[in-house]
């Protein structure tokens, strides 16, 4: 197994436990893989920020709290496959960010806080 297989694995591991609710999202994050250069690894963690930010509008919504549950299963589950993610959802997170997110040293919320700053 390659270590990309491996990292995919992981990282499905992590949205697993995210959904249910075994690690926080800031906790995953923090275990997720870093330099790393790969579209849909990128695109995971672009879905787990997202997911972290709508967490109000998910209480309020439980039809859209299935909708996002769904999607990271989905993602989850092709990373523990060993797949890469569809070139349609690679670039529809292309539209809404040049360059991703950066993890930041000094935490999540700085993190999630750029997120939203390179979608204004």
């Amino acid at each position: 197994m390659s270590s990309l297989d491996q990292t995919r694995k992981n990282i499905a591991e992590l949205i697993f436990d995210i959904l249910a609710e075994k690690i926080t999202v800031k906790d995953a994050i923090l275990k997720f893989p870093r330099d790393i250069e790969n579209e849909s690894i990128e695109c995971a963690l672009h879905a787990i920020l997202h997911f972290e930010a709508d967490e109000d509008y998910r209480k309020s919504d439980p039809e859209y709290f299935e909708e996002q549950k769904d999607y990271l299963e989905y993602i989850a589950n092709l990373f523990r496959q060993g797949q890469d993610l569809p070139a349609n959802i690679i670039q529809e997170y292309r539209q809404y960010y040049e360059t991703p997110p950066v993890r930041s040293k000094k935490g999540i919320i700085n993190t999630i806080k750029n997120l939203f700053r390179q979608t204004l």
